[in-house]
């Protein structure tokens, strides 16, 4: 049965400038076989395959730069600190923060969630107030609250969406309170692709004087993200998702909030002064980031934001709705798929299940011809119960990803329907 028609994704230029195949020979990875066939990478949620520039860049660092950053007066630290606040500066300018000092840097999107729960979140939620969230978060968005929640005695509440995976934004705000102090969302959903009305969201939260943690790991690599003018209080990204290292994340957070919060974390870099007696706290953002950081992976996540600007964020992303809009006609199309996740806006992920074929022996059979996609709950098992199924197939999409990689995903999904007769 097809899905196709329930998905009104509005459609858009073709995307004439963009040279799919140049860029797919700046990813190495995209050679490889995979039992005989070529690799048609769509786990890209998942994980992104990385461009030589970002590889080169990770050598580069280690070949003629590797030193520990600040307060080194040797050459090779200095020029590894110099590099360190370039990408600092990079990464700001990316996300249009107000400072560079506003750019933390972390492990990961999960690692800059966690550092607001265990930060502001416990010095200004406390017993009786509430925590809000969606319904269609990822783990890492929710148990962090759900933690934070039980310590302190909040209440976490949830807001709900629609059989197409839409956030039902009345509700949203109805949930909203004086007892809300905090409400922590997805900017958009890994396992159904949807894109949330962010700014509307982020507004009626602070008319009610709720602070806004964003979870953007899915939407960093695919939209234009200004955080000033979605007015977030915090925003949180891993590099590996957009082209960059694994290991290497990003907070931004308004510089007032992060000044009034704790330290994460205890140990070098984050001190001003220590005694046995006291010890005073350096300033923003070092406060943050105690211990040798990631110096690779920030070089890297540098690079990585170099090369997505030099295609530029909006060819990428129309190239990608291009590739949505194919998919979610092509794939739904065929017997026995159903489509989960039919929002009108929606980012590129594709969810489906097939008739009574569990969604792991999909992904079997499909890894034998050379197509990787993730089966399973993606973290998001809620998500899951919401539409009564235990899992999903997903297949998202990168800059790098052709037609022709659906057409080879579709005519994999036929063989599945045929094995499983």
């Amino acid at each position: 049965m097809s899905a196709a028609a329930a998905v009104p994704i509005r459609g858009k230029a073709a995307n004439r400038s963009f040279d799919v195949e140049r860029i797919r020979k700046d990813f190495p990875i995209l050679q490889t076989k995979v039992h005989g066939h070529p690799l048609v990478y769509l786990d890209n949620a998942a994980t992104s395959q990385k461009p030589r520039a970002v590889i080169d860049a990770l050598v580069r660092y280690y070949e003629g730069e590797n030193a520990n950053i600040h307060r080194g007066v040797h050459y090779l630290s200095q020029i590894a600190t110099e590099e360190f606040e370039k990408a600092r500066e990079t990464v700001r300018a990316f996300v249009n923060a107000a400072r560079a000092s506003e750019i933390i840097f972390t492990r990961g999107t999960t690692e800059a969630l966690n550092l607001v729960a265990q930060t502001y979140g416990k010095t200004n939620v406390g017993a009786g107030d509430e925590v809000l969230i969606t319904a269609m978060e990822h783990h890492s968005n929710i148990v962090p609250w759900q933690m934070l929640c039980a310590e302190k005695g909040a209440k976490l509440r949830v807001a709900p969406m629609n059989d197409e995976g839409e956030l039902l934004l009345a509700k949203y705000e109805k949930l909203l309170g004086p007892k809300t102090k905090l409400v922590a969302v997805g900017h958009v959903s890994n396992a159904l692709g949807t894109i949330n009305p962010l700014k509307q969201m982020i507004a009626a939260a602070h008319a009610k004087g709720a602070v806004v943690v964003v979870d953007g790991a899915q939407a960093v690599p695919h939209l234009k993200v200004d955080v000033q003018d979605l007015d977030a209080d915090f925003y949180a990204f891993s590099g590996h998702k957009m082209y960059g290292p694994t290991g290497i994340g990003v907070l931004y957070g308004k510089q007032a909030l992060l000044e009034a919060m704790p330290p994460y974390q205890g140990g070098g870099d984050m001190i001003s002064s220590v005694t046995f007696e006291k010890t005073t706290y350096n300033k923003v953002p070092h406060k943050f980031e105690a211990g040798t950081p990631d110096m690779a992976g920030v070089a890297g996540l540098m690079a990585a934001i170099d090369y997505m600007n030099g295609i530029g964020i909006e060819k990428i992303a129309a190239h990608e709705h291009e590739l949505l809009e194919y998919a979610t006609e092509v794939i739904g199309a065929i017997e026995g798929v159903r489509l989960i996740g039919t929002a009108r806006e929606k980012a590129g992920v594709l969810s489906f299940v097939l008739d009574e074929v569990h969604p792991h022996d999909i992904g079997t059979i499909l890894d034998q011809q050379g197509i990787a996609v993730r089966t399973g709950h993606h973290c998001a098992q809620p998500v899951m119960e919401r539409f009564s199924i235990p899992a999903t197939v997903r297949a998202s999409f990168a800059m790098y990803n052709t037609k022709g990689e659906i057409d080879a995903l579709a005519l994999g999904i036929r063989k599945v329907r045929e094995v499983f007769a």
